[in-house]
């Protein structure tokens, strides 16, 4: 099985902006990767300039929004470190000889989302009863923020960019579909262990494992 690999493009982000990056992210991909009738839906970003496309699949973008939570839960237990989210896709095939029924999982598409979660100067302001507000330490903090802010929106341009490349250039190894009533192929997202084995690890473990992953109804 051939599988292909895309290395996204790493992103520097503060703790506030990871919901939104990572939703911009997973849900481009998955509609990319989208099969059968979906009904995309627009989402404009709140953070930045940015548009992107969810399937308008409820049971995805609860499913986006778990691995998101569990994944922010990781980043509040491991500060400082350089972190990173898998997508991948499966094809699923009865395991040799068939009447033990047991099924196995030939990953053919993995894309791995790079962040790195960076610690920011807080901007504070007081305001007495007849006074002007003070801003602390200053408005030095402020325009880095905000040079932050525009530096990551293009970043995020070239990582939209970069899935749109991949997709539109990687299709000899996609299988073929295995019923025209699903939505998608099977996929899973997979976090950061919190367990020692790292990341790495844990992923090995996921693709060893045996039964059918989940799958959109």
């Amino acid at each position: 099985m051939n599988c292909e690999v895309c290395r996204l493009k790493e992103l520097d982000v503060e703790h506030f902006e990871i919901r939104e990056v990572l939703r911009c992210i997973l849900h481009t991909i998955s509609f990319h990767r989208a099969l059968g009738l979906v009904r995309p839906k627009d989402i404009d970003l709140e953070l930045f300039e940015i548009t992107y496309v969810q399937c308008g699949d409820l049971d995805l973008e609860k499913k986006i929004d778990d691995k998101i939570d569990q994944f922010i839960g990781w980043v509040e237990k491991h500060p400082n470190k350089k972190s990173q989210i898998c997508l991948s896709f499966y094809e699923v095939k009865n395991k040799q000889p068939s009447w033990f029924n047991k099924t196995e999982r030939l990953c053919w598409e993995q894309w791995y989302i790079n962040l790195n979660v960076t610690q920011h100067v807080k901007v504070h302001s007081s305001r007495s009863h007849h006074s002007k507000p003070i801003v602390e330490p200053g408005e030095s903090a402020t325009k880095e923020r905000n040079a932050q802010r525009v530096a990551l929106e293009a970043a995020l341009r070239e990582v939209l960019y970069q899935i749109i490349k991949f997709v539109n250039e990687k299709k000899d190894h996609i299988p073929s579909i295995p019923n025209i009533e699903i939505k998608t192929f099977p996929y899973e997202i997979s976090i950061p262990s919190s367990s020692e084995s790292g990341f790495g690890m844990d992923v090995l473990k996921r693709m060893l494992q045996t039964g059918h992953p989940t799958m959109l109804s």
